[in-house]
């Protein structure tokens, strides 16, 4: 195990001028599950290759432990990785692909066996390690390179987008085991996805980058209060956060749905404002924003509203959360009232949160 930091860490790919990583400061604690998610483009899986030595590094450093290993070989940097596409030896068999790591260390046999019969009854494979990667299903090869991965006894594990072949079923009972993976093994766990809900659910803490820069870095729960600016506030929570322009009154106010909000000290007076509300902070009430019902989403107890409305003369596309035993129907008329606590309020020209 060991802490991992990405000191000024640039990556620009020749024929290029903007880089596709630009001087990520990033530090991961010894244990720690980080995941690196944003949208296609955004970085996240070139600083995981930069990490593994699989992309070269222009600018800054990347620490593993103490070890400066911006210039090190791939295979003397003691990580780990497991690829989307499982990455199996097709003619070898379960037990063979989990032990190859060892047997190119040159591990006895006899240490090879033990040692996979152990990674094996920890990822539920023990009656699989005579079938063919071609005899498994998506989980149970996806099993397999996590056991190969695993049976190093790495410093640093790599995943790069490493359920993303499968359904959606069987990623949500992957995610538990790789968690409790991670959790048994203490390893320090970097994961690249793009899926939003996947990282909130499986990072000790998240790290969303945009266009090669990093935006926020902290708890899935802080990055969904306190978004540290628009981009972030949008990107995280599904459905995403509602972000709407408003004007900033000359008296620090601004007004939404005949709701005042308060605006911090820090934004000058008529700068132009956005206010971010999630589905769950606008209720249905007999007045506030006019809306209509475009689309139901029933999920059980709770259900989404998809509704158009009117705010200041322009059409704005709300979601609101709601009790599912009262659900309007699709084209009613309702009102959506927003809850004035619960608002998130950015400067409309940096996008940058204001401090509330």
């Amino acid at each position: 195990m060991a802490e991992v930091r990405f000191e000024g860490a640039t990556r620009t790919y020749p024929g290029t001028d903007m880089p596709a990583v630009n001087a990520l400061d990033l530090t991961i604690g010894d244990g720690e599950f980080m995941v690196l998610v944003g949208p296609s483009g955004s970085g996240k899986t070139t600083a995981l290759r930069m990490l593994a030595g699989l992309e070269e590094v222009d600018d800054g450093a990347i620490y593993i432990g103490e070890r400066d290993v911006t210039y090190v070989t791939p295979k003397k940097r003691d990580v780990a990785m497991v690829f989307q596409n499982y990455a199996l030896y097709p003619y070898l068999t379960v037990a063979a692909n989990i032990a190859f790591p060892l047997r190119m260390a040159k591990v006895g046999k006899n240490e090879r066996m033990r040692r996979v019969e152990v990674v094996a009854e920890r990822l539920g494979l023990s009656e699989y390690l005579e079938r063919k990667p071609a005899q498994l299903s998506g989980g149970q090869r996806q099993r397999v390179a996590m056991g190969r991965a695993i049976i190093r006894k790495p410093s640093v594990f790599l995943m790069d987008e490493p359920l993303s072949n499968l359904d959606a079923k069987l990623r949500i009972q992957m995610r538990a085991d790789i968690a409790a993976l991670q959790s048994d093994t203490g390893i320090t766990t970097v994961y690249v996805t793009h899926d939003q809900s996947e990282a909130m659910t499986l990072g000790h803490r998240v790290a969303v980058l945009k266009d090669g820069n990093l935006q926020q870095c902290d708890t899935p729960k802080e990055l969904y209060a306190r978004p540290a600016n628009v981009f972030v506030a949008g990107f995280i929570g599904s459905p995403a956060m509602n972000l709407c322009s408003a004007p900033n009154r000359a008296n620090g106010s601004l007004s939404f749905g005949g709701v005042s909000f308060r605006v911090p000290v820090d934004a000058s007076s008529g700068r132009p404002i956005v206010l971010g509300l999630r589905p769950e902070s606008l209720e249905l009430a007999s007045d506030g924003v006019p809306a209509r019902v475009d689309v139901v989403e029933e999920l059980g107890a709770d259900a989404y509203l998809f509704c158009s409305a009117d705010v200041d003369g322009h059409t704005v596309r709300l979601v609101a959360r709601v009790d599912a035993r009262a659900v309007p129907d699709r084209g009613d008329r309702v009102s959506l009232r927003p809850l004035p606590h619960e608002a998130h309020l950015f400067d409309a020209e940096t996008g940058e949160r204001l401090s509330s």
